[in-house]
């Protein structure tokens, strides 16, 4: 079994655009489309005039699931063995500014 490691944002990003998937739609006629998903991330799909478009905002909608994700205090997944390295510092602050948005 491959070891887990911890690895920073821009390299966690990396290994989950290894795994998307894209797509061309040709649902819209003549308005070119396509379809853009990160199937390791529940619903985090985007779509583009082109491929770089597609991938380009794919990168976008994957860094808004995570900064969601984290600042609902939820674990992000493991993804080709590697795990997004957070400090628990960071994770306690996000939580204690979280509690303060619900009570305030």
């Amino acid at each position: 079994m491959a070891k887990i490691q911890e690895v920073s944002l821009r390299e966690y990003v990396h290994q989950i655009l290894k795994n998307a998937v894209y797509e061309t739609d040709n649902s819209l006629g003549k308005i070119p489309c396509v379809v853009a998903e990160a199937p390791d991330l529940s619903g985090c799909f985007t779509q583009g005039e082109n491929f770089e478009e597609a991938r380009e905002n794919l990168i976008d909608a994957i860094e808004l699931w995570i900064t969601a994700g984290l600042q609902d205090g939820e674990q992000m997944p493991i993804i080709n063995n590697c795990r997004l390295a957070v400090s628990s510092v960071q994770l306690d602050n996000q939580r204690k500014s979280k509690q303060e948005e619900t009570i305030g």
